[in-house]
Formats: structure tokens, sequence, C-alpha cells
């Protein structure tokens, strides 16, 4: 397996590391592990939805024809010439 040296970790950031850890039970070295394993991989947990099934979660809020443009006269545009 790879290894992977990260440097320039701000000390706040390493603090917090190290209180996750400890909470979890676990090193900082696995800590690290799991939170880049789950950033990069996913948890498990979650599944990915498509779009169109995202769209179909939304209500029912209204009709189309609030969403409609109104059409007028063309506007005058100065483009600065």
């Amino acid at each position: 397996m790879a290894q992977l040296l990260v440097r320039n970790i701000e000390d706040v950031v390493v603090r917090k590391l190290k209180q996750k850890a400890a909470k979890d039970g676990i090193s900082m070295e696995e800590e690290h592990r799991r939170i880049l394993r789950e950033s990069l991989l996913g948890n498990g947990k979650t599944q990915a939805v498509s779009f169109k099934d995202f769209l179909l979660t939304m209500p029912n809020v209204g009709d189309d024809s609030l969403f409609e443009r109104k059409r007028s006269m063309p506007r005058k545009v100065d483009l600065g010439l």
C-alpha cells in the first residue's frame, strides 16, 4: 500500500483531527484514512440520485404558467460604440 505525507497543515486542523480520533477511539492516522476514504469513495450510506429523480422529489406548488416569460417590445440597448 502507498504512503501519503501531508505537510504544512494548520495547527487547528491537527488539533481537530486529534480530537475526532480520540472521540472515535482510533489513532489520528486511522482517522485521517477514514476521512480521505469517505470523502473520495463515499461512505456507502447514501446512494447517488439522478437529477431527474431529484427533481421528482420537489413538491408541486403551482401551475407552470407561474414561470412563463412575459414577452414585450424589444428594448433599446446601448452597446457603448
